[in-house]
């Protein structure tokens, strides 16, 4: 069974940090590049980090910019999500995908993704 599944999302305070993990299961995820995504209800799902095959490019959104590390290691078959500096906004379902375009084009499809970790900044 191809499947990618999310770990590590909780509840954190307002400044806090969360490590998020992707592993993929039934393929090898060296073929693919990966995005981290967030899921806000009401809102459309927004790419938020993507990074390359081998790690050599890595494309954040406006909204995690120097804030948002992401990362991979392929003999792992995992793809984290550093969060630093955590805001109540960034609260929300964050989920990982593959894909076979390109991070740097924001019109990249992306699959559908694992069930996703639930990240919720407050005080």
């Amino acid at each position: 069974q191809l499947q990618l599944v999310e770990s590590g999302g909780g509840l954190v305070q307002p400044g806090g940090s969360l490590r998020l993990s992707c592993t993929a299961s039934g393929f090898t995820l060296d073929s693919y590049n990966v995005g981290w995504f967030r899921q806000v209800p009401g809102k459309e799902r927004e790419r938020i980090a993507c990074i390359s095959h081998f790690g050599s490019i890595t494309t954040y959104a406006d909204s995690v910019q120097s804030r948002f590390t992401i990362s991979r290691d392929n003999l792992k078959n995992t793809v984290w999500l550093q969060m630093n500096s955590l805001k109540p906004e960034d609260t929300g379902l964050y989920s990982c995908a593959r894909t076979s375009g390109n991070c740097r084009d924001q019109r990249a499809l992306f699959g559908s993704g694992g069930q996703g970790t639930q990240v919720t900044v407050s005080s």
